[in-house]
């Protein structure tokens, strides 16, 4: 039976890599994947429309909006053949009624959402938290701060200093970001503090 899944984790635990991992393994049985992404999503040209991982794994997939729809993007792409699964990466960047949508395609066929849980000041996302208000099946993707405890926070690093002020939204990677756990967290933003 479709369900609606979400897979979450901080940045670099993979989930970009097991996204593009499940789409070749529905792709092996002959089953006709939908990959996704949110325009949001600016760290490739939104003209070549891949999904990369850290690893090295790419795919072409299509970029939606916050404007488009998920019910239109299946219909046309369901026209063309029928779709068996819908891939969504980077799903935070989705907006509320978006997730909705892909609840109501999760009747149809299994739509698998992959992103970040919370933003660089530990809160939900848009998309996130409507993902856990609706998904069926919620899944964490570990990965181990530098101390050797499980991450759970996307530390933001701005002139070589934690911050957690500024925009929500600031597309980066390991330039930007480093996944750590609370409590190193907690002391980097005091060592930054302190150094102002």
């Amino acid at each position: 039976m479709p369900k609606l899944y979400f897979k979450y984790g901080t940045m670099a635990s993979s989930k970009s890599a097991q996204a593009l991992m499940c789409k070749f393994n529905y792709e092996q049985k002959g089953m006709r994947v939908l990959l996704v992404k949110p325009a949001l999503d600016t760290r490739d040209d939104r003209e070549e429309r891949m999904v990369r991982s850290r690893i090295g794994l790419t795919a072409k997939c299509h970029v939606i909006s916050h404007e488009e729809s998920f019910e239109d993007l299946f219909a046309r792409e369901n026209n063309v053949a029928p779709i068996d699964i819908i891939i969504v990466d980077e799903a935070q960047f989705c907006t509320t009624e978006q997730i909705d949508q892909l609840k109501e395609l999760s009747e149809r066929v299994s739509v698998l959402c992959y992103g970040l849980l919370l933003d660089f000041t530990c809160h939900l996302f848009e998309g996130s938290k409507r993902l856990v208000e609706l998904a069926d099946s919620l899944q964490e993707i570990k990965s181990v701060c530098r101390c050797g405890r499980k991450s759970s926070v996307n530390a933001r690093f701005v002139n070589g200093k934690c911050v957690d002020d500024g925009p929500t939204i600031l597309i980066g990677g390991d330039e930007a970001y480093e996944s750590m756990c609370y409590h190193c967290w907690k002391k980097e933003l005091a060592k930054g503090k302190t150094s102002e």
